[in-house]
């Protein structure tokens, strides 16, 4: 008989092409290989897509959902859960086997990051993507019972679209949300300064159809919504750079992506970055991002293969897989 875990999320993440889902479908999978059945948890009332207005936050949807998120805990009769947001912390109380995968963390450069904070008083073991989270786990909030494990990318889409002749010597990609942390904004106004480049901008959700009307899209921008995985990597792949200008991520895995097609990678200079560290991985802000991605523009060959290479030795999903064989054979046994 297969053991399961409970993997707590919000419907919203469950529900868009975006980091979270992706996680929750390769975890399943990972499970499935080693005889643990994942099973999905996630509330239904209160679901919010305005987190940053006062009186909205998603961790306020979190604390009255409890009932229904402890129905299906018992139901499934699950001994071991996982959740992946800070308003969940609560379930040690009535699930001693909880561990925490922050897809968010209380950073001062995140919207809303106030009210995360008190949450995380009550954590006692993670998992997290990155070594700086472990270190921030534990000089702000004192938890040292934390396991670093990738969230690892397809090696099999990696290397069926990996074709460096279909490099567009011009376009650059990026990929995020119609959210004030992750800097539209930026990438259009770098896009109206450089109309000889192809943006391409690949938003996750469906409802950012809406929301992106109120700004004015350059010709030059091409906007692209809740593409499949196959799609996302065809388009990775016939981009020559890769440019995130987020002020903060926990996740960042079109960044570890983008490394594994060899794109020419631009990225903040935050150290929740740092794991990103390939040869041609350029830091910078917003003073110097636009002359950064130039430049990266004009590098000599089409990609890099130093940071393919170094993609696939950091952050493929067999290290995904090699973390929670280890994670779960601790944590369930």
């Amino acid at each position: 008989m297969m053991k399961k875990i409970g993997l707590v999320m919000r419907k919203i993440q469950f529900s868009e092409n975006q980091g979270p889902r992706i996680y929750a479908e390769r975890l399943k999978e990972i499970g499935k290989d080693m005889g643990v059945d994942i099973v999905f948890i996630s509330p239904e009332r209160h679901v919010s897509e305005y987190d940053w207005m006062s009186g909205y936050e998603h961790e306020k949807g979190d604390l009255v959902n409890y009932d229904i998120v402890l129905d299906q805990i018992y139901k499934e009769k699950i001994e071991h859960v996982i959740y992946t947001v800070s308003g969940f912390t609560f379930l040690k109380m009535f699930i001693k086997n909880s561990v925490i995968f922050p897809h968010s963390f209380p950073d001062p450069a995140l919207t809303g990051y106030q009210m995360m904070k008190p949450f995380y008083s009550m954590v006692d073991k993670a998992i997290v993507h990155t070594n700086y989270l472990k270190e921030q786990m534990s000089d702000r909030y004192g938890v040292n019972d934390v396991t670093v494990i990738p969230i690892g990318f397809e090696e099999s889409i990696a290397n069926q679209y990996y074709d460096p002749s279909q490099v567009v010597e011009n376009r650059v990609l990026w990929i995020g949300r119609d959210e004030e942390n992750r800097r539209p904004d930026l990438a259009l106004e770098y896009a109206r300064q450089n109309p000889a480049i192809e943006l391409y901008m690949v938003f996750g959700g469906i409802r950012y159809k809406e929301s992106m009307k109120k700004y004015t899209i350059p010709a030059n921008v091409q906007l692209r919504f809740a593409l499949t995985r196959d799609e996302i990597f065809k388009l990775m792949n016939t981009s020559k750079v890769y440019w995130n200008c987020s002020r903060f991520d926990t996740f960042s895995m079109p960044l570890s992506e983008a490394l594994a097609m060899g794109k020419l990678v631009v990225k903040p200079e935050h150290p929740c970055y740092r794991h990103i560290g390939s040869r041609h991985a350029f830091a910078g802000n917003e003073e110097n991002w636009f002359e950064l991605v130039n430049m990266a523009l004009h590098f000599p060959k089409k990609v890099s293969i130093e940071n393919r290479s170094y993609a696939f030795d950091h952050f493929s999903m067999t290290k995904m897989r090699e973390g929670y064989q280890s994670f779960f054979n601790s944590w369930l046994n």
